[in-house]
């Protein structure tokens, strides 16, 4: 038995796995195990794990075929045998005292679960640093603050869980976005949640990852999840409507995005049913405090249609591929 198991599904990393698992084994909080889980690789990420296992008894490596983040992840949490559950992404890396931090301040505050901040590491961009904050907070007060996305973000990582809320919980394979479908059932079980964006993660952003690459159709599952957490806030929270419907926008416009800078022929009818749903929002998202200036002047660009709504963010897309 251990108390931490930290899960670290491994696709195609061989460039940063070495720099995550080294940052992880460097913790100043040291009873765990870490469940480096191979999601079928075809570089040679899968024999880095066994050799990286070889050099520490806490490493155990599963191989298994492709199946996804999710899938991944979900292997993890049924072999783990920790009180307590970490996920770290295998192209990130973590400060030395992540853990001992995480965990601390679980026993000092009696928390199910803990999160620190994260910084955002670009190649070519300076690490900003986010507004300290350290405070226990309710599950409706930790949820609110998930769609706000300024202190915590609604991913999986820089986070430490108490194992038993994911006895229910699984992420959903096959799908993007699967953080943002778990993390508000997630605190939703929560008693206690101790939130401090001191930042301890360290989130790296690389040109070929998951996360930055234009246009699937699996880029829908965005939209899909933040509709499905608008239907169950409605329920469960219906004073954060405004706060969730704006997630949803963001949704839409995340989705927009990517189509319009997508070469692949043949997509009309899917920039149409986006634009008619941010069209239909107008208003909203133009009234709205918590969207931006830029995105209030791409939704009244948007009005002159998909050709206009481009410019901005071809724009934009250059930008962010010079600091990556």
């Amino acid at each position: 038995m251990c108390r931490i198991s930290i899960i670290v599904p491994v696709y195609n990393v061989e460039k940063y796995l070495k720099k995550c698992v080294d940052s992880i084994l460097g913790q100043t909080f040291t009873d765990f195990e870490l469940l480096l889980i191979d999601d079928g690789s075809t570089d040679n990420s899968g024999s880095i794990c066994d050799e990286l296992a070889k050099t520490d008894n806490r490493i155990k490596v599963i191989h298994k075929e492709n199946g996804g983040l999710s899938d991944a992840r979900n292997i993890g949490i049924e072999v783990a045998k920790g009180d307590f559950i970490g996920f770290i992404d295998s192209d990130d890396y973590i400060d030395e005292d992540m853990y001992a931090f995480l965990y601390n301040n679980i026993l000092k505050y009696d928390a199910e679960l803990s999160m620190c901040g994260i910084y955002d590491v670009h190649k070519n961009k300076e690490i900003k640093k986010l507004t300290p904050f350290s405070q226990l907070v309710t599950k409706s007060e930790a949820i609110e603050l998930v769609l706000d996305g300024k202190l915590v973000v609604a991913n999986a990582v820089s986070k430490l869980y108490k194992k038993e809320l994911f006895e229910n919980v699984r992420y959903p394979k096959g799908k993007i976005a699967e953080d943002a479908a778990v993390i508000l059932k997630i605190i939703n079980q929560c008693n206690k949640i101790h939130v401090d964006t001191s930042q301890k993660y360290y989130y790296y952003h690389r040109g070929d990852s998951i996360t930055s690459r234009k246009f699937t159709k699996k880029d829908f599952d965005i939209i899909d999840v933040w509709n499905e957490n608008e239907k169950w806030i409605i329920k469960n929270y219906p004073q954060m409507y405004d706060k969730v419907h704006t997630r949803v926008c963001w949704a839409y416009f995340v989705v927009l995005d990517k189509l319009v800078l997508t070469e692949e022929k043949g997509l009309y009818q899917e920039k149409k049913q986006v634009r008619e749903y941010l069209i239909d929002n107008f208003f909203f998202i133009i009234k709205n405090k918590r969207l931006t200036f830029q995105r209030k002047i791409s939704m009244l660009l948007l009005t002159f249609g998909i050709a206009a709504y481009k410019i901005p963010v071809k724009y934009q897309y250059k930008k962010v591929k010079a600091v990556n």
